[in-house]
C-alpha cells in the first residue's frame, strides 16, 4: 500500500498566535481579542471546519473532472456544535470536540437534485478529512526531545 506523509510545523510564542509556513503560505491561528488573543487569524476550530469544506470542494473538483461534469461552482457550509466547557478546563460530561458536524453544499451543475446528492455522497466518501472525522483515527502525541524553543 502506497502512503503519502503530509507534515506541517507550527510555532507559538508568548501569545495565542500560532504560525506556520506551509509550502510558502504563511498561515496564522489565533484567538479573538475577547478570548485573550490578538485576532490575527481564525481559531483552530474555524480552520478545522474550513479544512473540511476545502477538502470537500477539492475532491468535488477532482471527481467532476474524472466524470466530465461541468461543475461551475460549489458553496460548502460546515457547522459544528460543541460544549466549550471541556476545552476551558471546566467539568463536562460532553466530549471536548464537536458533538456534531454538518456539511451543506450547493452545487452549480446541470444535474438533478438526486444526482447532486449522489455526487456529494461520493465526494464525502472520498474526502480524507471527512474520513478522519467519520471513522476512528489513531492519534499519537509525544513530547519532543528537541528541548526548549528559543
Amino acid at each position: 500500500m502506497a502512503t503519502k506523509r503530509i507534515s506541517i510545523t507550527a510555532e507559538m510564542g508568548p501569545s495565542f498566535a500560532i504560525k506556520s509556513d506551509i509550502r510558502g503560505h504563511n498561515v496564522v491561528i489565533d484567538q479573538p481579542t475577547a478570548g485573550g488573543g490578538t485576532d490575527l487569524g481564525p481559531t483552530p476550530l474555524e480552520y478545522f471546519l474550513f479544512s473540511l469544506a476545502g477538502c470537500v470542494g477539492s475532491i468535488a473538483r477532482i471527481a467532476a473532472a474524472q466524470q466530465k461534469l461541468d461543475l461551475r461552482g460549489m458553496r460548502v457550509v460546515v457547522e459544528g456544535d460543541l460544549n466549550p466547557a471541556g476545552l476551558l478546563g471546566k467539568p463536562s460530561d460532553d466530549r471536548v470536540g464537536f458533538q456534531t458536524i454538518e456539511i451543506s453544499a450547493e452545487i452549480d451543475a446541470d444535474m438533478s437534485d438526486e444526482a447532486k446528492q449522489a455526487f456529494l455522497d461520493e465526494v464525502c466518501a472520498r474526502c480524507p478529512l471527512h474520513d478522519n472525522i467519520h471513522y476512528t483515527t489513531v492519534v499519537v502525541h509525544e513530547l519532543s526531545a528537541a528541548g526548549c524553543i528559543a
